[in-house]
């Protein structure tokens, strides 16, 4: 979430963005998981399970299924239907 968060605004040229936006991101969130070579591993094989998987998203997922975590608070459609992921729309 905090790399879409810095990858959005450096894409955008709103670096002054950051500081705001990472601030109230850590103030909803309770945990920020790593990324291991497990969950990237998980997530080459997630490509290949749906054609509009995006790979930033099969990642997320991949931390999701190792961490037991069932719902995500994301706009990003990319999560409807993915078996056993609930997507909390805002």
């Amino acid at each position: 979430m905090l790399q879409e968060l810095l990858h959005r605004y450096a894409a955008m040229a709103r670096r002054d963005a950051i500081p705001p936006a990472w601030d109230a991101i850590l103030g909803v969130v309770d945990v920020v998981h790593s990324i291991d070579l497990e969950d990237v591993t998980r997530a080459r094989r997630l490509i290949y399970s749906g054609p509009s998987l995006s790979a930033r998203d099969a990642v997320h997922i991949a931390v999701m299924q190792r961490r037991q975590i069932n719902r995500i608070l994301t706009f990003d459609t990319g999560f409807d239907g993915i078996l056993g992921i609930e997507r909390v729309r805002a």
